[in-house]
């Protein structure tokens, strides 16, 4: 999902090749990280899940009516719809690279959480957002504060700012959070390892976004939906 990773001489330089969408999101998120963060632990993450999951999970109707085929996906020819009735207005080649960059599965069409992640991203790029967040209180009350919610988290993990949360960075979170414990080098590891889709060790926004989706549960809902549609 980042690219190719490859190491300098020096152990502390990582290098990530990404697309360019991934590029504007990482430079998106260091502009963002410079206003810092309200979040002090990871605990405090974790006690904010019931509240996230249940926003999240608000967006189900908005998400049902943009799949007009209810097949439970949405194809790029739904959602070029999608962004023009929220008034989004990115290129045929933009939305295209959103819909590939969220299309986890690569299964040619955006689940559930792939599309919280890709409106999520949306919203984090969107330079003039004004249309955008007035559609989105209408149709996904508290969505905004959500999705902050979530950007804030990421910024509390990316301890050095760069755009990416690294293994270092995660126990680093973990530690302050559960200092003296003998479990928290695991616990951070295994909070790391659900993050870093793609195994290069590094994760970026988007991956951190996928993650906590399936921490709050939301990927249970996708299970739902293929049981449902097997029956």
């Amino acid at each position: 999902m980042g690219g190719v990773v490859g190491k300098s001489e020096s152990p502390q330089k990582v290098f990530v090749s990404e697309t360019k969408l991934e590029s504007q999101i990482v430079k998106a998120m260091q502009r963002r990280a410079t206003q810092g963060t309200s979040i002090k632990s990871f605990n405090s993450i974790i006690l904010k899940f019931p509240k996230i999951d249940e926003s999240l999970r608000n967006c189900r109707a908005i998400f049902e009516l943009f799949d007009e085929d209810s097949n439970g996906a949405i194809d790029q020819e739904e959602m070029k719809k999608c962004f023009h009735k929220l008034e989004i207005s990115f290129t045929d080649e933009e939305i295209s690279e959103f819909f590939v960059a969220c299309d986890i599965n690569e299964d040619m069409g955006i689940k559930f959480n792939e599309f919280i992640v890709l409106l999520c991203l949306v919203y984090l790029l969107k330079d003039d957002q004004t249309a955008l967040h007035t559609k989105l209180k209408v149709a996904m009350p508290n969505l905004e504060t959500t999705f902050e919610t979530l950007v804030d988290a990421f910024v509390f993990l990316d301890k050095n700012k760069d755009g990416y949360v690294s293994k270092s960075e995660m126990v680093e979170a973990i530690n302050e959070t559960t200092s003296g414990e003998r479990s928290s080098g695991r616990i951070a590891m295994k909070r790391f390892e659900e993050m870093d889709w793609d195994k290069n060790g590094m994760v970026n926004v988007k991956e951190f976004l996928f993650a906590f989706t399936r921490w709050v549960g939301i990927d249970e809902i996708e299970d739902e939906d293929e049981e449902k549609q097997l029956d």
